[in-house]
């Protein structure tokens, strides 16, 4: 059993459930935009995000990132390092257009945990804005690479898509604040500390029907579309209404960041009906 909970954690710290999330919501977007997977790009986007949140997590500092004091981090440095070696064989086949637009989400990636300069502070420092560059950065690898891909170009659906994915990432980081609040440093003026734990939930009811509202744009008045979509909004506004101040990192880093799984386990299954 104890080496059951030590592969669980490690699944978790390591950042392999959020990575799976990743790909889960490029996948739903590719089956919404109607275009082939690129296995690809899936490889890459899944080996980059465990670099990438390993990165921010554990190694803002380059000393930190090579010289690991703790000995349970050994290992997710280890996985990081080879993770960060295939991505690089996923890139490599990638077009270039491809690249272009990785490069860029990568550079604000790096900012969001690296200050432009030693005197001055990263983007994640900027009150206010790390949710939205969060939300940006989901939104750019998982919907903005496919649509280039494809020639989509700014497209409705495209647009649509990208604000409902924005909108949907805004509502799971909120759990992550809110279980946060009391670490959080206060120049981060997160939604919480800005508004208290209450208010912030009500911002984020108000985001469930803005999500389900461009979910009944996008999808027309398909009765079981419209079921799915109810399905996601119950799911959403639940993931908020138990969430609370201090709670376990487990109910935020599991079963929070494995909403986007559950989503393309339904959809999948939907999808043969729809």
């Amino acid at each position: 059993m104890l080496i059951f909970r030590r592969l669980f954690r490690f699944y978790i710290n390591a950042s392999i459930h959020v990575a799976l999330a990743v790909i889960s919501l490029y996948a739903i977007n590719a089956q919404n935009l109607n275009i082939s997977i690129n296995v690809h790009l899936m490889g890459f986007l899944f080996f980059a995000t465990i670099v990438c949140y390993n990165f921010v997590k554990y190694g803002v500092e380059a000393d930190k990132y090579l010289v690991v004091a703790k000995p349970s981090h050994k290992p997710i440095q280890v996985l990081s390092f080879l993770a960060f070696g295939i991505s690089l064989y996923f890139l490599f086949p990638l077009p270039l257009q491809l690249w272009i637009v990785i490069g860029i989400l990568t550079v604000i990636s790096a900012l969001y945990a690296i200050p432009f300069l030693p005197s001055s502070r990263n983007l994640r420092s900027l009150g206010g804005l790390k949710v939205f560059l969060v939300a940006l950065v989901w939104v750019g690898f998982t919907v903005a690479l496919p649509a280039v891909e494809h020639q989509l170009g700014f497209s409705e659906q495209v647009v649509l898509l990208g604000i409902q994915n924005f909108v949907l990432v805004l509502i799971l980081i909120l759990p992550f604040e809110i279980r946060d609040l009391q670490y959080d440093k206060p120049e981060l003026r997160t939604l919480p500390q800005r508004f208290g734990v209450t208010n912030s939930k009500y911002i984020g009811y108000i985001l469930c029907f803005s999500y389900l509202g461009l979910r009944f744009i996008s999808d027309g008045w398909d009765s079981r579309r419209m079921m799915y979509s109810l399905a996601v909004f119950g799911l959403l506004v639940a993931a908020l209404y138990f969430t609370k101040e201090g709670q376990s990192k487990y109910y935020t880093s599991f079963w929070i960041e494995g909403i986007p799984i559950f989503l393309l386990l339904v959809y999948s299954a939907m999808d043969k009906l729809i």
